[in-house]
C-alpha cells in the first residue's frame, strides 16, 4: 500500500513539474492574445507604428501638389496648416476590392492665427468621393500604405505619382487590333442538298 501511495505521490509532483515547466508559454499566448501590437506581429500584418504612407497635398490657389511620407502618428507643418496621419490600411492582395485609406486631420491657421480642424475622418485612394476634404484651398489623399500581410506578401506600394495617372483600360493600337470578321461564303457557292 506505501508503495502505491508513494508511487502515485511520486508521479503527481512530476506531471506538477510539467506543469510549472509550460507556465511561461502559457504566460506568453496570454500577453500575446490581450496586446494588439504582440497580435499583429504573430499574425505577419505589419504594426500601426512600422506602416508607411504617402499623402498627397494640393494648394488649389497655386495648383502644386507636394507628396508626404509619414508614419502614422506623425505631423507635417506646411503653409499655414498641419497634416496628421493617424493610422493606414491596405487590402490584402487576396481580396477582390482593392483600397488604401488613411485616417488622416487637418489643421488650418484661421483669421485669429489659431489653429482649427477642417478635417477628421478616413479617405481613400480608389473612391475619393467617400469622404470629401471640403477646404476651399487644400485637399489631401491617400496615395498608399506599404505594409505586409500573413506569410510576407508585401501590399503594393504605388510610386509617389501613381493617383495621376488614369486607371482607363488602353485602347488597342494598330498591333492589337482584332482581324475583321472573315467574309460569308455567297450562297450560291453553297451546294444545293434540294431534291
Amino acid at each position: 500500500m506505501r508503495a502505491t501511495a508513494a508511487l502515485g505521490l511520486g508521479l503527481a509532483l512530476a506531471l506538477a513539474g510539467c506543469d510549472r515547466a509550460k507556465a511561461p508559454e502559457a504566460e506568453q499566448v496570454t500577453r500575446t492574445a490581450t496586446n494588439p501590437a504582440a497580435r499583429a506581429a504573430a499574425a505577419g500584418v505589419t504594426p500601426m507604428n512600422e506602416r508607411v504612407a504617402v499623402i498627397g497635398l494640393l494648394n488649389k490657389r497655386n495648383g502644386i501638389v507636394r507628396n508626404l511620407r509619414m508614419q502614422p502618428g506623425q505631423s507635417v507643418r506646411f503653409k499655414d496648416g498641419v497634416i496628421r496621419l493617424r493610422a493606414c490600411e491596405t487590402t490584402a492582395p487576396w481580396e477582390a476590392e482593392k483600397l488604401t485609406g488613411a485616417f488622416l486631420q487637418l489643421d488650418i491657421r484661421d483669421t485669429d492665427d489659431q489653429l482649427r480642424r477642417v478635417f477628421s475622418g478616413w479617405v481613400y485612394k480608389e473612391t475619393p468621393s467617400l469622404n470629401v476634404v471640403q477646404h476651399p484651398v487644400y485637399d489631401v489623399w491617400p496615395k498608399s500604405c506599404a505594409m505586409t500581410f500573413p506569410g510576407g506578401a508585401p501590399a503594393p506600394s504605388d510610386a509617389a505619382d501613381s493617383s495621376n495617372r488614369s486607371s482607363a483600360q488602353n485602347s488597342p493600337g494598330p498591333s492589337r487590333r482584332a482581324a475583321p470578321p472573315a467574309a460569308a461564303p455567297s450562297p450560291s457557292a453553297e451546294p444545293s442538298n434540294a431534291t
